[in-house]
C-alpha cells in the first residue's frame, strides 16, 4: 500500500507541475502489470513507452511498474476505475462482470490462430462492446496484444485431463479460467501471480498455467519440472483504464495512446512467436521435461465450459465460429 501510495502521490505532483515547470512531461500516465523486468511483456512496454515519447515531443510519458509494484490485477482495475491515471493489461476474461458476452473470447481451445482471434477485436460486433464498456466506466486503449499461449507447468507429469485429477492449479481469478482448469479435472486456485513462486515451494500449488514467456521469466520451472504443452488458450489481451480519467485528457493525447498501442500490439506479435522455443530450450537445460500431451483429450474435457454461461447471448457461440472462419 505505500508503494501505490508513493506512486500515486508521485505521478500526482508530475500532473499538478510540482518540481518545476519544466521537470516533466505534461502528461504521465502510469503503466502497471505483473510480469517482471525482462519479460516479453515488459519489452513491449518499454517499446511502448519509447513511441510515445517520441510521437509527442516529451509531453506525454507512460511510466512503467512491473513486478504488481502497485498491487495485484484486480487492485489496479479498481484504481482504474477510481479515476485514477493508470492503464493496465487485462484479459477480456475479467470484463465477464461487465459484458457476460466478452468471456467467450477467452474460452478453450476456440482458436489456435491469434490472426483469426484479432479479427474479431476489429469487428462491428467487438466494436460495439468496446464503446458500450466506456457508460461502465471502462476505457480500452489497445486490443491486439498477444500474451502467448498458455501451457501448464507442473510437479508432476501431465499427459491426459486424468492426471490432473486431485491436483491445485494456480488460475488468474476469473471464472473462465476457473472452470477450465476445473473442467480438465484439477482444482483451480487463483491467486496473484505474485505469490506463485512460493505457493509453488511450499506445497499450496501443485501447478501453474501461463504462457512460457511468463513461466520463465517468474523463474517458476525452479519449482515445478514439467511442462506439458496442452496450449488450451491463445492469449489475446487487452489494456485498458479508467474512461472517468480518459474524459480529462485532451482528444489528440487518447489518440496519441491507441494509436501507438496499436503499434505496441503489432509489436507483442512479433516477440511473442520469436521467444517461445528460445526458452523452452532454456528451460530444458535447467532439467524442465517438456511433454507433448494428447491435446484432443484435453479438448473434449473442456467442451462442456462452452455450456456454463447462461448469461451470454443466444447463439453466441455460433456467432464466434462464424467469424473465426
Amino acid at each position: 500500500m505505500k508503494r501505490m501510495l508513493c506512486a500515486a502521490l508521485t505521478a500526482l505532483a508530475v500532473m499538478t507541475g510540482v518540481g518545476g515547470a519544466n521537470a516533466a512531461p505534461a502528461t504521465e500516465v502510469m503503466v502497471a502489470y505483473e510480469n517482471n523486468p525482462g519479460e516479453p511483456l515488459d519489452k513491449v512496454m518499454h517499446y511502448w513507452a519509447d513511441l510515445v515519447a517520441q510521437k509527442s515531443g516529451g509531453k506525454v510519458a507512460l511510466k512503467l511498474y512491473p513486478s504488481s509494484q502497485l498491487g495485484a490485477k484486480k487492485d489496479v482495475m479498481e484504481q482504474a476505475m477510481m479515476g485514477m491515471n493508470v492503464i493496465t493489461i487485462a484479459d477480456v476474461g475479467f470484463l465477464q462482470d461487465y459484458d457476460p458476452d466478452l468471456g467467450i473470447l477467452f474460452g478453450p481451445y476456440l482458436s489456435d490462430s491469434p490472426e483469426k482471434l484479432f479479427k474479431i477485436y476489429e469487428s462491428p460486433w467487438y466494436l460495439q462492446k468496446k464503446e458500450a464498456l466506456k457508460a461502465k466506466g471502462i476505457h480500452v486503449v489497445l486490443s491486439n496484444y498477444l500474451y502467448g499461449v498458455r501451457h501448464i507447468l507442473a510437479k508432476k507429469p501431465i499427459r491426459t485431463p486424468d492426471d490432473m485429477k486431485g491436483m491445485k492449479i494456480r488460475v488468474p481469478n476469473n471464472v473462465m479460467q476457473i472452470k477450465t482448469i476445473e473442467a480438465m479435472g484439477a482444482t483451480a486456485t487463483p491467486m496473484p501471480l505474485a505469490d506463485v513462486y512460493p505457493a509453488l515451494t511450499t506445497g499450496l500449488i501443485d501447478g501453474v498455467e501461463n504462457p512460457v514467456s511468463v513461466l520463465y521469466g517468474a523463474k517458476l520451472h525452479e519449482e515445478a519440472k514439467f511442462l506439458s504443452k496442452v496450449g488450451y488458450l491463445t492469449n489475446t489481451s487487452i489494456w485498458l483504464g479508467g474512461e472517468a480519467y480518459f474524459k480529462t485528457l485532451p482528444a489528440d493525447v487518447v489518440t496519441l495512446l491507441e494509436e501507438t498501442g496499436y503499434q505496441a500490439g503489432l509489436y507483442s506479435q512479433k516477440v511473442s512467436a520469436e521467444q517461445d522455443a528460445e526458452l523452452i530450450e532454456k528451460m530444458k537445460a535447467a532439467g524442465v521435461t517438456v511433454i507433448e500431451p494428447d491435446v484432443a483429450k484435453f479438448k473434449d474435457a473442456t467442451k462442456v465450459v462452452y455450456s456454463q454461461f447462461p448469461k451470454w447471448s443466444p447463439g453466441l457461440y455460433d456467432t464466434i465460429q462464424q467469424q473465426l472462419k
